[in-house]
């Protein structure tokens, strides 16, 4: 398996490019929301969907209130948008995402006739109750979205979600109506929160780390049958991540959960504030 990983292993996009030019939706599914690492990684590749293969919507998963003032900063430079993601979850008030936001609101700047927009469906009145429910909502919302805003679309959200799951999750469902690209943003150990530890070696990002290269991407078409169809695990780390239970993962198959990973070795803390 190591031999495949450093001959597969790519530093470059160009895979992410050939998968994407038929995609309507790539999912950006990182493993954890405050790691430095993963949201330079989500916003480097979002930049590179954007100029080279035409995506022109991005879908940032966790607040849609904050989603409708950022798409209409990046269209017209109205509102400060330190401000608007200073007063959104708290997994969004970092200097990565910022300037994000910042580059979407240049790119419209240099070509005000093919923006690219921020999706902010409406809220449903009430919000689910329950995991399916969330879903669905988090799903039926890009649907509407897509279907008044006929775009590509970069979804910018957390594995759990991203990740297509008989849940079904919003990537299952997502992959049911549009061609649609999961891509999942891992790592093996650092401190995006509290200190991670190594993972079990059952963890699909325990295989990765055997890999030389410190940040790589993976196209898992490629990739061996026999590992990438079989039971494995990936890390979740989510806002309330309390280092006594680092047991919380997902459980499936490589090949089930993502179509490419990009994967780094360490992570540090995100640039938070607010």
């Amino acid at each position: 398996m190591t031999t495949w990983l450093d001959e597969a292993a790519r530093e470059g996009l160009d895979a992410l490019g050939t998968r994407a030019a038929e995609a309507d939706i790539v999912a950006l599914g990182v493993s954890c929301r405050s790691a430095h690492e993963l949201s330079t990684m989500a916003d480097e590749m979002l930049r590179y969907l954007v100029e080279a293969h035409g995506f022109r919507a991005l879908a940032l998963e966790g607040d849609d209130v904050a989603g409708k003032l950022l798409d209409d900063h990046v269209l017209t430079g109205n509102g400060d948008p330190r401000r608007i993601l200073a007063e959104a979850r708290s997994f969004l008030r970092a200097e990565e995402i910022l300037d994000a936001v910042r580059w979407l609101r240049s790119f419209n700047e240099r070509h005000p006739g093919d923006p690219v927009r921020v999706v902010h469906p409406a809220q449903p009145p009430e919000l689910p109750g329950d995991r399916a429910g969330i879903e669905r909502m988090l799903a039926d919302g890009i649907s509407r979205w897509r279907e008044k805003h006929p775009a590509k679309i970069v979804y910018w959200g957390g594995i759990a979600h991203t990740a297509p799951e008989a849940i079904p999750t919003l990537g299952e469902m997502l992959r049911q109506r549009y061609s649609y690209l999961s891509v999942g943003l891992t790592f093996h150990h650092g401190e995006p929160l509290d200190w991670l530890p190594v993972p079990p070696s059952d963890f699909l990002e325990a295989t990765l780390d055997t890999a030389a290269k410190d940040t790589f991407l993976l196209d898992l078409r490629d990739a061996p049958a026999a590992w990438a169809h079989a039971p494995a695990r990936t890390r979740l780390v989510g806002p309330r991540y309390d280092p006594a239970g680092d047991g919380h993962h997902l459980d499936g198959t490589p090949a089930g959960w993502f179509d490419l990973v990009r994967h780094t070795r360490r992570v540090t803390p995100a640039k938070t504030f607010g």
